[in-house]
């Protein structure tokens, strides 16, 4: 580890929000020594973890909006009581709802998040009462030391998937500046990226080490492919470690919703089919302490089940559940509730408890494992992959034995590499991104970029239903003229810049739109390929002639997010302009 590198951060403190979509946490350093990283504790459930459950209580407040309740182990905790003593109807309680931003074409403004209860509120009100809990429970931790610090003082990283597109990212970023975040002091960090920074920081042993079980201080040129394995998903790319110790991204991030939620979602499946479908419904609705036991309980048995365990696996059940079963299905034993089920030969039910056999239970990651391999498989059938030989595993799901298992067993030339701390590497390395933003040298666009243009109609290239008369001119509407192309190696500093002319003198706004495709070489906009991913607005000088006007609208690509800056030709004043989310 290269101790002669200095933190660039203009900040006393950077700190990281690792928002997950089952566990969230902060840690933070000061900029003086910024290696030494300090976090929270957090408890509850009898354990003590570095982070909490990524869960919200909001109280209604009439035709208000609802007000923050409770955050974490406590929003669990407090909830539960409430559903004990029939007081839950004033309340919103939400939990692993994450994963809305997923699918980004879905993603806009006005999306909504689900509460336990089916009842729907505004996303950017969910995001940003969680967020504001862990900036504010940030700020009171830092003070213990370091008392007077305030949010000037802090740089903000906000963790976010790789295979997010730019609507999510720009949604979270909306959602912290409503937190309370200023703009200029957030930046964006890519989780598998931030795991392989804090990875490449370490004091470890060398690569070549066959015995290591860390990443070690790796040679100029090696390549290593980082599985960033979380609660929602799985965020896979490909890092080149290069000759000035930053990492280049050789290949764009890929994955799917193969994390740790996918499996609890099998398992909940199963209880339904064990007991009714409106079990479980009735269960959160009148013991809701016995409901977050149940998934606290699956959660150590899902990190400790094995390929290799034979025989059993029991599951602490609680009596609500059990008593709710019984009546459901008009019978007096519980096991005979199991013998009418479909699950019968795989279940048993011991005082207390949950009797099934390992195979079964290893059923449950099945189609999660089997995704996740099946996708590193696929890329290391890609020429740029085919030679990478080590495999680094990052994230609180990758601390699951059977997925680790999985992976050594169905790539065994490869080495795997798992940090002992790999459910933390992410946040750590948020913090050091912070520090270190340059760290990441080179990214591979995921997607073509583009804006909307009106060239001159030309018949041999341009489809007829696409002309328009414009001041008796013949122009082809909807023509994307690329800026960055898919797959296309792009640096920290890469940016394209073009020229703008408003149409009217009249305009006080220049807007345009931006367009992602899929595609390497779109035709038009509204090819099928093609989305709409927000719109600038450009605020215009007033002129008495309009073909005075000149805008220079530079797009910077090699960042985290895009970012634009408008300038002025004529008068060379700047502006930055954020890509309003539609």
């Amino acid at each position: 580890m290269d101790q002669s590198i200095k933190s660039k951060s203009k900040k006393l403190f950077v700190a990281a929000i690792d928002f997950g979509t089952t566990y969230s946490g902060y840690a933070f350093s000061i900029s003086q020594n910024w290696r030494k990283l300090m976090a929270c504790h957090w408890q509850g459930g009898g354990l003590i973890s570095h982070k909490a459950p990524t869960a919200l209580l909001l109280k209604k407040a009439g035709g208000s909006d609802p007000v923050f309740e409770a955050f974490g182990y406590t929003a669990e905790d407090r909830y539960a009581t409430l559903t004990a003593k029939k007081e839950h109807k004033d309340y919103l309680y939400f939990q692993r709802f994450k994963m809305i931003l997923h699918k980004d074409f879905e993603v806009n403004k006005s999306i909504e998040c689900s509460d336990i209860t089916g009842e729907k509120l505004e996303a950017t009100q969910v995001f940003m009462h969680c967020i504001r809990y862990l900036k504010d429970h940030l700020i009171d931790k830092i003070n213990e030391k370091f008392a007077g610090t305030s949010d000037r003082d802090i740089e903000y990283v906000l963790t976010v998937p790789a295979i997010w597109g730019d609507k999510a990212k720009m949604f979270m970023r909306e959602a912290a500046v409503k937190a309370g975040i200023e703009k200029d002091h957030l930046i964006m960090a890519l989780e598998p990226e931030a795991a392989s920074i804090y990875c490449q920081h370490l004091q470890i042993e060398n690569l070549r080490d066959p015995n290591a079980s860390v990443l070690g201080s790796v040679d100029n040129g090696t390549t290593y492919m980082v599985v960033d394995l979380g609660g929602g998903t799985a965020d896979i790319t490909v890092h080149k470690k290069c000759i000035d110790n930053t990492l280049e991204e050789i290949m764009p991030a890929s994955g799917g919703p193969w994390g740790g939620k996918s499996v609890d979602d099998k398992f909940i499946d199963f209880l339904s089919e064990l007991g009714g479908k409106k079990v479980l419904k009735l269960l959160k609705e009148t013991n809701m302490e016995d409901y977050v036991d149940i998934l606290r309980t699956f959660e150590r048995t899902k990190r400790a089940i094995t390929l290799e365990k034979k025989g059993n696996v029991f599951v602490r059940i609680p009596l609500s559940f059990i008593n709710l079963c019984k009546k459901e299905n008009n019978l007096d034993d519980f096991s005979q509730v199991i013998k009418k089920s479909p699950h019968k030969e795989n279940v048993n039910y011991g005082p207390g408890k949950l009797k099934m056999t390992a195979d079964f239970v290893r059923g449950f990651f099945k189609k999660t494992s089997d995704g996740i391999v099946k996708h590193i498989e696929d890329l290391f059938n890609e020429e740029a992959v085919r030679d990478v030989n080590h495999i680094l595993m990052v994230g609180g799901f990758s601390e699951c034995k059977l997925i680790q298992k999985a992976i050594k067993d169905n790539f065994p030339e490869k080495r795997v590499i798992i940090p002992e701390e790999s459910g933390l590497a992410i946040l750590y390395g948020a913090v050091y991104f912070g520090h270190i933003p340059d760290a990441i040298s080179r990214r591979v666009a995921r997607f073509t970029y583009g804006i909307q243009t009106w060239p001159k109609f030309d018949s041999k290239t341009h489809r007829k239903e696409k002309q328009v008369d414009i001041k008796g001119e013949k122009r082809c509407k909807d023509v994307f003229f690329s800026f960055v192309r898919k797959g296309e190696q792009i640096s920290n500093s890469f940016s394209k810049s073009q020229i703008f002319r408003p149409l009217h003198t009249e305009d006080a706004i220049l807007e345009c739109g931006i367009f992602v495709s899929t595609e390497k070489n779109p035709e038009y906009v509204d090819d099928a390929s093609c989305r709409r991913l927000g719109t600038l607005r450009v605020s215009l000088p007033k002129v008495s002639d309009a073909t005075q006007l000149e805008i220079e609208e530079t797009f910077y690509f090699g960042e985290t997010e895009l970012r634009v800056v408008a300038r002025d030709v004529i008068s060379n004043l700047s502006q930055d302009i954020v890509v309003e989310l539609l």
